[in-house]
């Protein structure tokens, strides 16, 4: 039941909580769609995540030698950079917010951020139905 296990739970929680961050970085950018001179903001975490669990760019473990066993994530140590130092990208060569993408960037976060819940959830689910199941022998 990986789903439930401690360190999973913390990594699902800290994942979480950057893309809450994120969501209020977007909700900022279209609150200042009509602000003069404004220039939107995005928030990245993805690679430091990769760096964090030792995978590349597809999701495969990385090793420096076939004879090393890939390191365990500590979930406790992960922070973002940004969480240290929060300094948001602003997207080069744009002068102004473009509502569209900034739609498109809040609904596919919130479809992440949904989809970790229910993984979750899911997770819960499954060890009470175990435990239910267990009191009835």
């Amino acid at each position: 039941m990986k789903s439930i296990d401690q360190d999973h739970m913390q990594l699902v929680s800290r994942v979480m909580d950057m893309q809450l961050q994120r969501q209020n970085v977007i909700m900022g950018n279209i609150t200042n769609v009509n602000t003069p001179n404004y220039k939107p903001l995005e928030l990245t975490f993805e690679k430091e995540l990769q760096q964090a669990l030792n995978l590349d760019a597809k999701g495969k473990i990385s090793r420096t030698s076939s004879g090393h066993i890939p390191s365990v994530f500590d979930s406790t140590t992960f922070n973002a950079d940004w969480v240290k130092r929060f300094m948001p990208r602003r997207a080069h060569g744009e002068d102004r917010v473009n509502i569209d993408k900034e739609m498109v960037k809040m609904a596919k976060n919130n479809l992440q951020y949904t989809t970790l819940s229910q993984v979750t959830k899911s997770g819960y689910d499954s060890l009470k139905t175990v435990i239910t199941e267990a009191s009835k022998v």
